[in-house]
């Protein structure tokens, strides 16, 4: 092993044997969205199937969870595990060994696009619990009765294709756009467009001595800065129950193996894509609530349980509340609408660092009294249509704040579920490259 795999060893990273189709194989066809989008949207997936049609496909390879509630989930597990095996006896696949993948994505959203680095991370460094102080954590409340359904679809599976990003708190921006400043040097992988205005998916091989120095030194610094006490290296962003059903899956082997063999067993680690919290092309959006079937005068008397006091002021429009709650002097606030109205509210002494936290106990305190039910929603605009309508109100979070994020989990151990996305569904992960989990 190099100095550099030993030092990446460290900070629970590890260079891969990363796995995309050989070449006459259409990536168009074979490149789909995350298993965890457009769950309400079945004619989205019944689309693919025909976009695809017997061209081999991820899709044939990941259960999308909009079939998650079917009569028969074994059928669909067989077959992906015989998609998987047929694949690799068809030797469809050029192996990349021991490397990260540079990747840039851009959408019709966002022109500028994002980068990331494919590794793998050590699952040994990773607990979802939430009091958890590993280098590897989750970001929202892990619900655990999601992690056995998907244990069944990964527990068999030859091969691992990952959705999941996950965030490193690079200020100084040294981990990866380093790498991206110099992709004339570095082999190119793949570059084509996605399905469903997903944008266009590239990236490049790093397989070099002196690059994965380079990572590695950079990931050494970021963590000296950690309080050796609470070490958050990196934080989910996107794919929280597949990472903990790796961990999940991980924790039933090794009980299987002796210490010799589960030092460097494949489910040991997880694939991910890493991407700088700072990358401008990264978008944050809140997520905003709406609770129905609530009286103002309940939710005001929820209010008061989760603070030590709180004001309100009434404004004409949404550009005025917007730059209200994301005004930043140190006081917490939030939008609200009902069929009377916008206000923004002022909270002293919270009893959760942001919004979101004590919104959610407020919510979680209403739902288990049954006195509303609530729906968590993209946008502004949408928010405030629905929380105008009687018997409802609409709750407008504050911009999720980059510079902080990594503080708040820190703080708060978990952020509220739903507290953020990263763009829109089109413009989650793609599944692409391909890894082997089994020994």
């Amino acid at each position: 092993m190099s100095n550099a795999a030993d030092k990446l060893a460290q900070y629970a990273l590890k260079s891969a044997d990363i796995m995309i189709p050989k070449q006459g194989v259409d990536l168009y066809k074979w490149a789909v969205v995350a298993c965890d989008q457009y769950t309400s949207e079945p004619e989205y997936w019944e689309r693919a199937d025909a976009d695809v049609g017997d061209a081999p496909s991820t899709l044939r390879l990941i259960y999308p969870e909009v079939y998650l509630e079917e009569e028969h989930p074994q059928l669909r597990i067989d077959s992906i595990n015989d998609a998987m095996r047929s694949y690799l006896e068809r030797g469809l696949f050029t192996v990349y060994p021991n490397s990260f993948f540079l990747v840039h994505r851009t959408t019709p959203l966002s022109a500028i696009g994002r980068w990331g680095l494919l590794v793998t991370l050590d699952l040994e460094a990773y607990d979802y619990a939430k009091d958890s102080k590993t280098l590897i954590r989750a970001t929202e409340g892990t619900i655990l009765s999601r992690i056995p359904p998907r244990k069944e679809i990964r527990k068999n599976a030859p091969l691992e294709v990952p959705h999941i990003m996950v965030l490193i708190n690079d200020e100084k921006r040294s981990v990866i756009e380093p790498l991206a400043a110099k992709t004339d040097q570095l082999r190119l992988a793949y570059d084509t467009p996605l399905m469903a205005e997903g944008g266009n998916l590239k990236a490049w091989v790093v397989d070099g001595e002196e690059d994965m120095q380079a990572i590695a030194d950079a990931v050494e610094a970021m963590h000296q800065k950690l309080d050796p006490e609470n070490p958050l290296l990196f934080a989910m962003g996107d794919g929280n129950h597949s990472l903990a059903t790796a961990k999940s899956c991980w924790m039933d082997i090794r009980k299987t193996l002796s210490e010799d063999q589960w030092k460097n067993h494949p489910a040991r680690y997880a694939l991910v894509e890493l991407e700088n919290i700072f990358d401008p092309g990264l978008e944050f959006e809140p997520i905003h609530r709406v609770l129905f079937g609530v009286k103002a005068q309940t939710f005001l008397s929820e209010i008061r349980k989760v603070c030590s006091s709180y004001a309100t002021q009434t404004v004409q429009d949404l550009k005025e509340l917007h730059t209200l709650i994301n005004t930043e002097d140190g006081v917490q606030r939030f939008g609200y609408c009902d069929s009377e109205g916008l206000k923004v509210f002022s909270l002293t002494e919270s009893k959760a660092s942001i919004a979101a936290g004590t919104l959610q106990l407020v919510i979680d305190s209403l739902l288990e009294q049954k006195k509303a039910t609530v729906d968590y929603i993209h946008g502004e605009s949408v928010t405030a249509k629905l929380g105008s309508k009687a018997g409802n109100c609409g709750l407008i979070l504050p911009d999720v704040s980059k510079a902080t994020f990594f503080d708040t989990i820190i703080k708060d151990s978990a952020l509220p579920r739903k507290t953020f996305s990263m763009g829109e569904a089109n413009e989650k992960r793609y599944y692409m490259e391909a890894r082997k989990i089994q020994a």
